[in-house]
């Protein structure tokens, strides 16, 4: 298998950066940064105190160290918290409900909610289990350990889509009663056959080593679905766009200048890509136009980018890096990109993972927590909650409104590099209805 040395990149004395503005329209040359990687978390040089681990009944002290922690590397930028959940109208209950545990102990590295289904990807190995009981239900992949590591997992068109170590997107049928049978491996044989005969599709990957375009170079690290459309994203540094209905690869873009750790794609078919290069770039079809175009580049972050969310319009965009904050950035008005707007503070160690559900944002960290935000009609934010119970780091996240409850209840499942899956259920109640952006 092949592997990157994580830098110690998540110390705040070695992530520097000059960019002072927050928005940029067009990319500036400037020396590519190392190759950070938010799967390896075990060499994070900006470590706290266990005692110093945030949990809901935590002292002001604590948070107040953290947000330090946090300040440190981003001064710039402002933060967006509130004091208390009291400031918001609103009362969070919550309660750890379930804890998975697959054999063998291995890290996870993705989870994924399809249904009543849930994902749990550990290894080459992908486990299926009935996220209300328990119950596991089934295990594929597991005989090709070649494929490596399972980055990523979507579902399209009664399709999973997975991402692997070996470059590879494979594609499953979802099963009605029997095992996930696999469909196909992106890309399929018969796209490379197509391309492989005029020598224009080939494209250098390294030197003296040529691959057509529609095949990734290096580990496919994340995913992302709209509009019958599949975002790829991996370490070679590119974004991919393959067409679901006849599972071909439409499109390829040279995407940042590092390793490329995640992907969003908004409503509207607005991609966003964040990097080990510390920056997030945003893509769009101009109209008239067949292929994306670069429209902005947003400096902020002082290290890798390992995670982005959009809330549900896509007007709002979180970012989360190395660098312990979780940036927010808002859609201007007057311009087809975002501007950053503040930070929200509180871990202690670098940012792994975000979802967004209901209006309510989760972010998972290495520092063996995961927080729970809520805007306000200010426009800024108040962690209602953090949940812990994890020995590692949070790789992974998947949150599901529950339909039926009163109480908007939220199931939240979070997969550590321990192996373990911790499942919570949270419960949320606005004592006065106000409208979340």
């Amino acid at each position: 298998m092949k592997l990157r040395p994580w830098l110690s990149t998540c110390s705040s004395s070695t992530c520097i950066t000059t960019a002072d503005d927050s928005t940029i329209p067009f990319p500036k040359n400037r020396r590519p940064s190392p190759n950070l990687l938010a799967s390896d978390t075990s060499s994070f040089s900006s470590e706290i105190p266990s005692s110093a681990a945030s949990s809901s009944n935590s002292s002001t002290s604590t948070s107040t160290l953290q947000s330090h922690l946090s300040l440190q590397t981003l001064p710039s930028v402002p933060s967006l918290q509130k004091i208390s959940p009291e400031s918001l109208s609103t009362s969070v209950s919550y309660l750890s409900v379930a804890s998975i545990k697959p054999s063998p102990s291995l890290p996870i590295t993705c989870l994924a909610v399809h249904g009543n289904l849930l994902y749990a990807c550990s290894s080459h190995e992908i486990n299926v289990y009935d996220r209300t009981t328990s119950a596991h239900l089934d295990a594929f992949n597991g005989q090709d350990p070649s494929s490596g590591s399972v980055k990523a997992v979507t579902f399209c068109d009664g399709k999973v889509f997975t991402t692997h170590q070996d470059c590879k997107i494979r594609v499953w049928q979802v099963p009605s009663t029997k095992s996930h049978k696999l469909l196909a491996t992106l890309p399929t044989f018969n796209d490379r056959l197509r391309r492989s005969v005029l020598p224009k599709n080939y494209v250098t990957v390294r030197r003296h080593k040529k691959r057509l375009w529609i095949e990734h170079a290096d580990a496919v690290t994340g995913l992302a679905v709209n509009n019958g459309l599949i975002y790829s994203v991996s370490w070679d540094k590119s974004l991919k766009i393959w067409r679901a209905s006849d599972l071909r690869c439409v499109e390829s873009v040279k995407a940042h200048e590092d390793a490329v750790n995640a992907v969003a794609v908004s409503v509207d078919g607005t991609v966003y890509t964040g990097s080990a290069d510390r920056r997030i770039r945003v893509w769009a079809k101009p109209f008239g136009e067949k292929r994306h175009a670069l429209i902005a580049t947003l400096e902020k972050h002082k290290s890798a980018v390992n995670a982005l969310a959009l809330n549900g319009d896509g007007s709002v965009l979180f970012s989360g890096a190395c660098d312990r904050s979780i940036l927010v950035w808002d859609r201007e008005d007057s311009a087809n990109h975002m501007v950053v707007t503040g930070a929200l503070r509180g871990h202690g160690k670098a940012i792994l993972c975000l979802i967004n559900v209901s209006d309510t944002l989760f972010s998972g960290s290495a520092d063996r927590t995961v927080r729970m935000w809520q805007r306000g009609i200010d426009g800024r934010y108040c962690c209602l909650a953090v949940l812990e119970g994890l020995e590692k780091a949070v790789k992974s996240l998947v949150a599901v409104s529950e339909e039926g409850e009163s109480n908007g209840v939220v199931s939240v499942f979070g997969g550590s590099l321990d192996g373990e899956i911790k499942a919570w259920q949270i419960s949320v109640s606005n004592h006065v209805s106000s409208p979340i952006s």
